[in-house]
């Protein structure tokens, strides 16, 4: 077998293979003999037809099938004599060919990007250390009291805080904009439900009260058509509430199930929660500057085939999905870190033969049942396909990677508050 490589891009190859006609001979002519045992024709015995009439009939798709099981084969051991792992689908093409000649076929793909870097010796990384405290419980109290918070209506101007109902139509030079219109919209004023501007426009507004307000979208918001814009609101204002708040008794920690309600218990619970969520949050952060890290210090060209993939399973994956230029850049960035996280960690797994722990995929889906109201509905639902099984499996591995890459680096604690906690930025992209 005659196999030549060409060099076509950073990781494009092209590779031209020949399969000796000989090689290509002995099979067509086996298949042929297989087939003329199957061939019935009128006038001759079964198994008698001429292998002449057969070929005449028969070989254009024999020699397809036997093109198309030997470019398999052949195709694999070219790859392994070359050392080649392909990202993605080779593109095949192939010569047109007679019997009694070599099979000759193309094949272009991308490689895999070479990996230099598989652990993060001299890189500094900080550990978030917090303390959860009393300020922290009086916090999340507030917040569990105004999400159980009753509404009166008030005949005073709307305050921050207050909830209206408003009914309104936003028109962009001129003209309405999809989603710029609805009826009985209930706003919590300073919520940040809608854009600032807005809600801001509407603070002492009163019940039936009609207003025009010019408000501004940001810069990076969601819907390309609108960011940076100025919008006018027609808003008709048709309820004004205040909040009445729960009190934070042995009433509230009943309702919040809380095991010998009491107060003190409540306050217990709510600490445990945040000390737990501490916990998780810090592990993420961590885990974001690792793997932050690990991109800085290998940096890649990922191959297109994958990029293209992983760029449409995040279209298919969210709904909202547009096509303008500026969401087709976030897109792309977010693939881009991806793929190449991807083919990082696969090779430090590869290198390092890898393989996922059941007992630790299974005590890291314990952990995460423990926060569900039916924990073993949980367990059970991750055992139930192998689909969902295989993404823990990976999660897990991953986590595995990164405790090998913090033992090669510089890892320094962080104190903070929890609250301090809450605002570090734990995106990759």
């Amino acid at each position: 077998m005659q196999i030549s490589l060409e060099t076509t891009s950073t990781l494009g190859r092209r590779l031209k293979v020949a399969v000796p006609a000989d090689t290509v001979e002995k099979e067509f002519s086996s298949r042929l003999q297989r087939l003329s045992k199957q061939v019935k024709l009128p006038g001759f015995r079964p198994g008698k037809v001429p292998l002449k009439m057969i070929e005449a009939q028969y070989g254009g798709r024999l020699l397809d099938e036997v093109a198309g099981e030997l470019i398999q084969s052949s195709l694999h051991e070219a790859m392994g004599s070359r050392g080649l792992r392909p990202a993605g689908d080779p593109r095949v093409e192939r010569k047109p060919f007679l019997r009694g000649e070599q099979l000759e076929y193309t094949v272009e793909f991308e490689v895999y990007p070479e990996v230099k870097r598989f652990d993060l010796a001299g890189v500094r990384i900080e550990r978030p250390v917090v303390t959860v405290s009393q300020e922290d419980v009086d916090r999340t109290l507030e917040t569990i009291r105004k999400q159980r918070a009753t509404w009166n209506q008030v005949e005073r101007a709307a305050c921050l805080g207050d909830r209206v109902k408003i009914d309104f139509v936003g028109r962009l030079n001129g003209k309405e904009f999809e989603g710029g219109k609805a009826d009985a919209f209930p706003l919590v004023l300073g919520s940040g439900t809608l854009i600032e501007t807005l809600e801001q426009g509407l603070v002492g507004a009163k019940l039936g009260e009609t207003r025009q307000v010019a408000a501004k979208f940001p810069a990076d918001y969601r819907h390309a058509l609108l960011a940076g814009q100025t919008a006018d609101f027609d808003v008709k204002v048709v309820d004004v509430a205040e909040a009445v708040l729960p009190e934070i008794n042995e009433a509230l920690a009943k309702e919040l199930g809380v095991k010998e309600a009491s107060v003190e218990n409540l306050r217990h619970d709510v600490k445990a929660n945040l000390e737990r969520e501490a916990v998780n949050r810090a592990r993420t952060v961590v885990r974001t500057r690792a793997l932050k890290s690990l991109l800085e210090v290998n940096p890649l060209d990922v191959p297109q085939s994958l990029l293209a993939a992983e760029i449409g399973r995040l279209k298919t994956s969210d709904k909202t999905a547009g096509s303008s230029p500026g969401e087709e850049a976030v897109y792309e960035r977010r693939a881009r870190i991806r793929v190449a996280l991807g083919v990082i960690l696969g090779e430090i797994i590869r290198s390092r033969g890898l393989s996922p722990d059941p007992v630790r995929v299974r005590a890291r889906i314990e952990e995460m049942a423990a926060e569900y109201e039916s924990p073993q509905d949980f367990i059970n639902w991750h055992y139930e396909k192998p689909e969902r099984l295989s993404e823990m499996e990976g999660l897990v591995m991953e986590e595995r990677v990164v405790e090998d890459l913090l033992v090669s680096a510089e890892v320094t604690d962080q104190a903070m508050s929890f609250q301090e906690l809450l605002k570090v930025d734990i995106a990759l992209q």
